[in-house]
């Protein structure tokens, strides 16, 4: 997976007309009509949120990240599942430069909806030109989406403040406009090489009882410059 991050697969330079494609979920995104407005922030106060608020449903956003070339597909829906999933896929396969691409690696973390041998096999029936490559377990946080999900989390569902599922979508997708329009590539810099140091010195220093660190540690640690 960091070697596809290079633009390499099994040794090999990826050619022009190979993508690779980073998804994954983003669930339970809330409607919270706040009882009182929130208010925007001043010269003298930050901004003010009321803590109490209507429930307003929920919705799942799906996500596609073009590692290489910083674009974004998504789409929302009711709930994440197989079914979303490969919506999300068809949105992205029959579209070029993917549907005639000679390979299109979609990166996945271990999530229901795309797991395992099955979920390559399933996505690979539909689209014959793609190959998914799994992140270790504990470790979606190699996963760039990720990143590209914090974004939307800091600038397009906080404060969370909408009467209903409708803004919510409608402000995601007009997000999803405006990112495309001026987004460069994430500046991922966590190598194979990296990966290696770091095991090595996890192994020379963790006690016998514990031979590897948290996902969470590795991520604060190694997590790329640029977000």
């Amino acid at each position: 997976m960091l070697d596809l991050y290079a633009r390499i697969w099994q040794g090999r330079t990826l050619g022009a007309d190979e993508y690779v494609v980073s998804a994954d979920e983003k669930t339970s995104i809330q409607a919270r009509c706040r009882c009182h407005p929130t208010l925007a922030p001043g010269q003298a106060r930050a901004m003010r949120v009321n803590h109490t608020y209507g429930r307003g449903g929920a919705l799942a956003y799906l996500a596609a990240y073009d590692v290489h070339h910083a674009r974004v597909f998504g789409r929302t829906e009711p709930r994440t599942g197989i079914d979303p999933f490969m919506n999300l896929a068809a949105q992205v396969m029959t579209r070029e430069p993917y549907a005639s691409a000679k390979r299109v690696f979609w990166v996945v973390d271990n999530g229901s909806s795309h797991r395992g041998q099955k979920a390559a096999c399933r996505l690979a029936a539909a689209f014959p030109n793609t190959i998914m490559v799994h992140t270790p377990v504990h470790a979606s946080w190699l996963n760039q989406v990720e990143i590209y999900f914090s974004v939307v989390q800091r600038k397009v569902v906080s404060p969370n403040d909408f009467t209903d599922l409708a803004p919510v979508g409608d402000r995601l997708r007009a997000f999803e406009d405006r990112y495309n329009s001026t987004a460069q590539p994430f500046q991922w810099k966590f190598t194979t090489s990296d990966l290696d140091d770091l095991l090595a010195r996890l192994d020379r220093h963790a006690p016998a009882d514990r031979q590897e660190e948290s996902s969470a540690a590795l991520a604060a640690r190694s997590t790329p410059e640029g977000l």
